[in-house]
């Protein structure tokens, strides 16, 4: 009998459901290996739609010897569609095998340790859970879902997708030396959401396996997968790595086999270097271990100022005009956003020229907080603009309330480079060449003594290479619209070129400074990278050109990732 599901469900009705049908020999090798040669496994599909998993389990338990009585205390199965489940069971039993396949909401089923629980401990848990993302995961099944992961130990963010909660449930019903052999998105190496689901993998299993394709392998999907195998229980520190083209491509594995590579994912923070394919991988590796440094080791990323309520403590010139506000009461600072900045340098004619426009470039800093102070005439704009604020409850504000003067932010120190941490493209290092103060909407760079004096108008330059720009990819976080988001800890670890190699790339392009800079302004960043590349890595780290394109392709495809993750 061929596979067929009730022309009713349609492919927007499974879209809608996050149902994509697993192709078959994917189902098969995950069964396969859950099931272990063990014709007594047992083995549960939490989301088993169309049953192909349970299918695959069902042929090889009878393969070892399990008969149909069997099968049916063996093979188990939950889906919400009852359509699935009743054509599935007919599928099985059409083909000589069997199982005990139920309609539910499997969040609602309890875990073994429970004393309602139905469903009993398993040898192995497969599938592939619907990928529904959090736009359409709300509600009620959403507090389900989270609740039934805490109760593993797990914390979901709300901006998780349905598959996160579903996979750490799922495994509360795996028994300790169980086996979970699933198909996961890729968003599991490289969202922020995913990150609670990375580090509990490391804790509870004792092995992990991570089977990743450099093709598309559901044809009515745009999201690449990953095949995650783990087993026993205990914790690891170490991943066993397999890339392979497509699924044609599976029955050769043997796991800790030739093709395998064994990566050490860390603590905290994205896997997404697990995604490039081994050669740029490698490339990467060897280019900044010789060749780069973080950018931790001329200055530490820092967070701006943060005020409690830009609206009102960032001020115009307007504004300040209107209240006769002393520019001694004022802080000069770089607009809240990065949109302004299109340079690679913030300089006191482009703050002159952003007040001139109507932009936010002061910071309420009053000189005294003396209540006789504020009460003389020639501050009598400032004590209106106070006023203003107390009766707008501004000092109500968190940040305002618990600081000593709820009308005076902490200003940060004023760096030498901002550096724009919230971008769709890539992060960039600008020169502070106003001198200006920053707020919290970007993070501020001050350079460490001894660096080579070239790194402040240097760096925001030279950092616009295949290798920074991809190592952005692989140390930031995918956020909501794809954004790239990069913490002072990630912008950190963000690779840029050392000392040396810095001082002789900026020795070939200080004489071009001032028409990439105007390229960059008038947004020709890839023929400003272009240059860099060639400038920097070709010729000063004597990189073969095929590699710096390979690069250059891995960061094409990390930034396609990321920005088709549009909401994680």
């Amino acid at each position: 009998m061929s596979r067929s599901i009730s022309t009713a469900d349609t492919p927007s009705l499974r879209k809608d459901r996050g149902a994509f049908f697993t192709p078959p020999a994917i189902a098969d090798y995950l069964a396969d290996w859950a099931v272990e040669g063990d014709p007594k496994a047992t083995v549960l599909d939490p989301t088993c739609g169309e049953a192909i998993f349970l299918e695959s389990a069902a042929r090889r338990l009878a393969d070892l010897g399990a008969t149909t009585t069997q099968l049916k205390e063996q093979v188990l199965g939950v889906d919400l569609h009852r359509a699935s489940v009743d054509a599935s069971t007919a599928i099985l039993r059409d083909q000589g095998l069997d199982g005990s396949l139920k309609v539910g909401d499997f969040f609602s089923e309890s875990t073994p340790d429970r004393l309602d629980a139905q469903l009993p401990l398993v040898d192995a848990v497969i599938g592939n859970p619907p990928f529904v993302r959090y736009q359409k995961h709300v509600g009620l099944e959403r507090k389900r879902a989270q609740a039934a992961a805490l109760a593993q130990g797990v914390r979901i963010s709300g901006l998780a997708s349905s598959w996160a909660a579903l996979v750490v449930h799922a495994c509360g019903f795996l028994k300790p030396d169980g086996r979970l052999a699933m198909v996961l998105p890729t968003e599991l190496l490289h969202t922020g959401y995913a990150e609670p689901i990375r580090s509990w993998l490391k804790r509870r299993f004792k092995a992990v396996h991570l089977v990743t394709f450099e093709r598309l392998q559901f044809p009515d999907a745009t999201e690449k997968v990953v095949l995650v195998l783990a087993r026993g229980s205990g914790g690891c520190n170490a991943f066993s790595l397999v890339p392979v083209e497509d699924a044609s491509d599976l029955p050769n594995i043997r796991m800790f086999g030739p093709m395998h590579l064994n990566v050490a994912p860390p603590d905290q923070g994205k896997w997404t270097d697990l995604l490039l394919p081994v050669e740029q991988r490698q490339i990467y590796d060897r280019v900044v271990a010789k060749s780069f440094v973080d950018l931790g080791n001329y200055g530490a990323p820092t967070l701006g100022t943060v005020t409690g309520a830009n609206d009102y403590f960032c001020i115009n010139e307007e504004t300040r005009t209107e209240f006769g506000i002393d520019e001694r009461d004022l802080a000069r600072i770089c607009p809240p956003g990065t949109k302004h900045l299109r340079g690679s340098t913030f300089s006191r004619s482009d703050w002159a020229l952003l007040r001139e426009n109507g932009a936010a470039v002061w910071l309420l800093q009053p000189r005294h907080s003396d209540p006789e102070w504020l009460k003389r005439p020639e501050n009598a704009g400032l004590a209106s603009y106070l006023d203003r604020g107390l009766a707008s409850k501004v000092n109500e504000a968190y940040k305002c309330r618990v600081r000593a003067v709820w009308f005076k932010p902490p200003a940060a120190p004023t760096p030498d480079l901002f550096f724009t941490y919230m971008s769709h493209r890539y992060p960039r290092l600008i020169t502070n060449s106003a001198k200006a103060g920053f707020l919290n909407s970007m993070h501020g760079v001050s350079l460490n003594a001894g660096v080579p004096k070239e790194a402040r108008l240097a760096l925001p330059i030279l950092m616009m290479n295949a290798v920074s720009m991809l190592g952005a990819e692989i140390h930031g976080r995918s956020y909501g619209g794809g954004i790239l988001k990069m913490e002072p800890r990630e912008a950190a670890s963000l690779p840029v070129p050392s000392p040396p190699q810095l001082s002789a790339a900026w020795n070939v392009l200080k004489s071009e400074r001032a028409k990439l800079e105007r390229h960059l302004r008038e947004g020709l960043w890839t023929g400003v990278a272009k240059r860099v590349d060639d400038a920097l890595l070709c010729d000063v780290c004597d990189i073969p050109a095929r590699d710096v394109r390979l690069l250059h392709e891995a960061n094409l495809e990390l930034r396609r990732t990321r920005m088709g993750a549009r909401s994680t």
